[in-house]
């Protein structure tokens, strides 16, 4: 099982890669597969801590720079071939038979979609309709590299959190982070590819989400988000002069950054009165 949970990690994030490449209507169709894929891993690591498995989120690189779609889906359904031989030790048949009927839409659904160019990596650093000076393209560049790893990672975070916590009220809050920051890492991940930037993010330390007091973390995330908001809003003056759509667009990003910080303090004095550290 700790393999099968580390084989659907790579190939989720790999098909949201893919989704980042493509500029068809196929995009939409491999954010949906994606989607599917990351409620595997959470179904499977759901099954590691039933039977009280250690687990990490390690995983291995994921090669995706290619220059035809059509050579990283086909990575992924042989990503997607191996986790379904996996499957054969999975104590939960229900879950397997359910994870390999997936596969064996996903793999034909694979086959099907047409071939396109993939620009994601030819690092022109322009989106499209845009022009920013040298000044704001290296503002935007660097922020979209350290936000894009934070989202990963905050994903992983508050999912790990949320899968260890039998509270209500702090997993309804830890859900609402977990979807905000998937939007996010979306957002930033589209527009990596846009500019031939994209990149998979590096592998998060277990240390990390394998937190020691939930209280400190959430302390240290408010922090955290109260710097990402400053960040936010250093970009749209940055940008402001040459595209009002991509500051507004930053604005809206800093905005929400405000609700973050109030849930986090929500779930941190509600972990306080619970006298947990």
């Amino acid at each position: 099982m700790k393999t099968l949970l580390i084989k659907t990690h790579e190939v989720w994030l790999e098909t949201l890669m893919a989704a980042f490449m493509s500029q068809t209507t196929t995009r939409q169709t491999l954010y949906e597969f994606s989607d599917i894929l990351w409620r595997h891993f959470t179904w499977i690591e759901h099954e590691l801590i039933r039977h009280g498995e250690a687990y990490d989120y390690d995983r291995d690189t994921i090669p995706i720079k290619v220059t035809r779609l059509h050579d990283i889906l086909t990575d992924i359904s042989r990503r997607l071939s191996e986790i379904d031989l996996q499957l054969i030790a999975s104590p939960d048949k229900a879950l397997a038979e359910r994870i390999a009927s997936d596969i064996r839409y996903i793999q034909g659904a694979l086959k099907g979609m047409e071939d396109e160019p993939v620009k994601a990596f030819d690092v022109t650093r322009t989106l499209q309709g845009v022009e920013l000076t040298q000044e704001a393209t290296d503002a935007l560049t660097l922020f979209l590299f350290e936000e894009s790893y934070k989202e990963y990672e905050l994903i992983m975070i508050y999912n790990y959190l949320k899968a260890h916590s039998d509270d209500a009220f702090l997993n309804r809050i830890f859900q609402i982070l977990i979807d905000e920051s998937f939007f996010h890492f979306r957002s930033f991940g589209q527009m990596m590819s846009d500019m031939g930037l994209l990149g998979v993010p590096r592998v998060i330390h277990k240390s990390l989400y394998q937190v020691e007091s939930v209280e400190q973390f959430l302390r240290d995330g408010i922090e955290e988000e109260i710097a990402a908001k400053q960040q936010c809003l250093d970009l749209s003056n940055a940008v402001a002069r040459e595209s009002k759509e991509l500051a507004a667009f930053f604005d809206f990003i800093n905005f929400q950054e405000d609700y973050h910080v109030s849930l986090m303090r929500e779930a941190l004095d509600h972990y306080a009165k619970l006298g947990n550290g």
